[in-house]
């Protein structure tokens, strides 16, 4: 089991303190990482059983969590010969109705992912059937727990967590001795989906789930938890009272349950978030940032106010000892927070830049803008952006993806008809209209000519953009990674094509900076595999070329996070004035206003949303003490 894998290959925080935990939990660096301890575990458990000549029972999950353990079991059956003859499954849930055949099924992602790709006995699949009818489905749930109980149980069960702590489809409200049933998901389950469904109209209502009392009834239980999005939800199932408002609390009274996730699902947990309130620390003076930004945000006062009462009532006693008194401390932050704001994002020349984020040399810097969308570059640091332009560096913006997926039908069919205008004879021009108006089903993959004009249409969007902020054309590059070009919302994994594709425009432009999208919210989303793309290319680059050692990597964050306070360490302030250019520039991505299809649960226009963070952000810097902003976009710096 994990907790007996763990000694030899240790997590981040094993051995911590944690005494406000009430579920047993690891965190890794990466899910990576932590989905191969996972797939190890499951492996080994179908290797004893199949030594013990018995039969695995594993109650299996969806949804993104599991891919990468999918993946690793897969390329154990394949490279190692791990065998599945021995191994019965039972999956958590299914919608209702749902089609087997539908690309939106759990029946068809369990067998994308796993089954078609390991020797599993055809009748050992279970997975709950959407097409049941309403006259049949009470008795047929029965059945679902009646074989469960006839094959002795689940051994292991696998599970995932929703935003409303959802496991299963257990939704807020399921009680703790339910079975598998028919239940109504929640709004917020179904606005999770809805990118999937190419809208929250086309999510079911319904699913089959298995029960809370089914769940724990498994010998071993193993959450899996990715992202930033996840902390919430995770603080409160494992440091929270049980509650039915919460269903993953229950997991609290399961004796061999283990919460596996990465940093970002874990950044909540006390031991994390506050570690001086659980134990001794070594007061390195990151944390001793993050502890000083912490407590002028909880007692809303500016750093320079802080008292030596205050650091000593709040756990950082001896902090104080370390650092003498409050007094020295808050010089000493404030002036490390106030040496991040600078106009200068490509550094400010013929200055003194000790004490500034950014070199002064070269004054003028050759500089990429990696966007993972044909939009991400404006939305995120739209005002950097154009300073950086109109400061004289040498500026390129890079889209790594086409954002074909996200452009609607009718949007599509609405440039398409006005090109039967000027081209009415064209057979291309009409097969697409034919195409779009017939397109009913959301399981349908668009052909090639629809997608390639919903690229057209993000790509003429963006040189609006590029042009409004006077950036040359020949500076805009459409990378068009591979892996996003499948055509469907679920993307390829990351392959050496798209690490070829950035290095070449690496090698092409040679610069002193990048700019790249940090936002890891979804660890599998196409923010994070771009991410990746730039993290493999400058891993391979760094010691190939020599111009890479005078390059730095600055992260932003997307739509809808930003750096914490502490982690800021490069604040480009923007005037009034800016902020409307910057929002001139977004306006040009006219297919991702008003109806845009990821919305996710927040109404705002993404522009609305740009803005308000980036005030929310000035706001942190004044309320911490400092100048009063209209607004601040917010850079990370990364080291290769």
């Amino acid at each position: 089991m994990l907790k007996q894998l763990h000694t030899k290959h240790q997590p981040v925080g094993q051995f911590e303190d944690t005494r406000f935990e009430k579920i047993h939990n690891v965190t890794y660096k990466s899910s990576l990482e932590a989905s191969n301890f996972v797939a190890l575990e499951i492996a080994d458990l179908i290797k004893e059983k199949q030594r013990q000549n018995k039969n695995c029972v594993l109650g299996l999950a969806t949804g993104s969590s599991p891919i990468k353990v999918y993946e690793e079991l897969v390329r154990m059956h394949k490279e190692e010969g791990l065998c599945f003859e021995n191994v019965i499954t039972f999956n958590l849930d299914e919608y209702l109705p749902m089609d087997k055949s539908n690309i939106q099924s759990y029946f068809y992602f369990m067998h994308e992912h796993l089954f078609n790709h390991v020797n599993i006995l055809p009748e050992n699949i279970n997975i709950p059937d959407g097409t049941i009818s309403k006259e049949d489905i009470y008795q047929y749930c029965i059945d679902y727990e009646m074989k469960i109980k006839s094959v002795g149980g689940l051994d292991f069960q696998l599970l995932g967590i929703g935003r409303t702590g959802h496991i299963g489809f257990n939704e807020p409200g399921s009680h703790l001795n339910s079975g598998t049933r028919v239940i109504t998901l929640n709004h917020i389950t179904r606005i999770d989906a809805a990118p999937s469904f190419l809208g929250i109209e086309n999510v079911p209502k319904k699913a089959i789930t298995m029960g809370i009392n089914t769940v724990k009834e498994a010998k071993r239980i193993v959450l899996l938890a990715w992202g930033e999005n996840k902390k919430k939800i995770i603080k409160e199932t494992i440091e929270g009272e049980i509650s039915a408002d919460v269903p993953a609390t229950y997991l609290q009274e399961h004796t061999n349950t283990t919460f596996v996730m990465d940093e970002g699902a874990s950044s909540e947990l006390t031991r994390v978030k506050t570690p001086w309130l659980v134990k001794p620390c070594v007061w390195n003076d990151d944390l001793k940032l993050k502890a000083v930004t912490w407590l002028s945000k909880l007692l809303n006062k500016p750093i320079l106010k802080l008292t030596d009462k205050e650091y000593n009532n709040n756990g950082m006693s001896e902090l104080l000892t370390e650092e003498g008194t409050a007094y020295d401390l808050n010089i000493k932050m404030f002036n490390r927070i106030q040496n991040t704001i600078t106009g200068w994002p490509g550094g400010k020349p013929f200055s003194d830049d000790s004490k500034r984020p950014e070199r002064a040399n070269p004054s003028k810097k050759r500089v990429i803008i990696f966007s993972p969308h044909p939009d991400d570059d404006v939305i995120s640091m739209g005002g950097t952006f154009d300073r950086l332009i109109q400061q004289g560096h040498e500026v390129h913006v890079a889209y790594q993806t086409s954002g074909n997926i996200a452009v609607s039908d009718e949007e599509a069919l609405k440039f398409a008809e006005i090109s039967k205008i000027f081209n009415p004879e064209s057979t291309k021009v009409n097969d697409i209209i034919e195409f779009i108006k017939n397109k009913h089903a959301n399981d349908i993959i668009d052909s090639l000519d629809v997608r390639k004009l919903k690229g057209d249409i993000r790509k003429s969007e963006s040189l609006g953009a590029t042009r409004y902020l006077d950036l040359p054309d020949e500076n805009v590059h459409f990378l068009n990674l591979p892996f996003y070009e499948t055509g469907t919302i679920k993307k390829g994994g990351l392959t050496k094509d798209d690490i070829t594709v950035m290095k070449s425009i690496i090698d092409k432009v040679q610069p002193h900076q990048i700019y790249a999208a940090g936002d890891l919210a979804d660890p599998h989303g196409t923010h994070k595999v771009c991410l990746d793309a730039l993290f493999a290319a400058l891993e391979e680059m760094k010691n190939e070329k020599e111009y890479m050692k005078d390059c730095w990597v600055w992260l932003y964050r997307g739509a809808w996070h930003e750096w914490d306070s502490h982690e800021i360490e490069m604040a480009v302030p923007m005037s009034p004035d800016q902020v409307l250019r910057k929002r001139h520039a977004i306006f040009f991505h006219q297919s991702q206003k008003d109806g845009v299809m990821f919305q996710g649960d927040d109404s705002r226009e993404f522009w609305v949303r740009a803005e308000d963070r980036n005030r929310l952000t000035a706001k942190k810097y004044n309320d911490l003490g400092l100048t009063d902003y209209a607004a601040i976009e917010a850079f990370k710096r990364y080291h290769f």
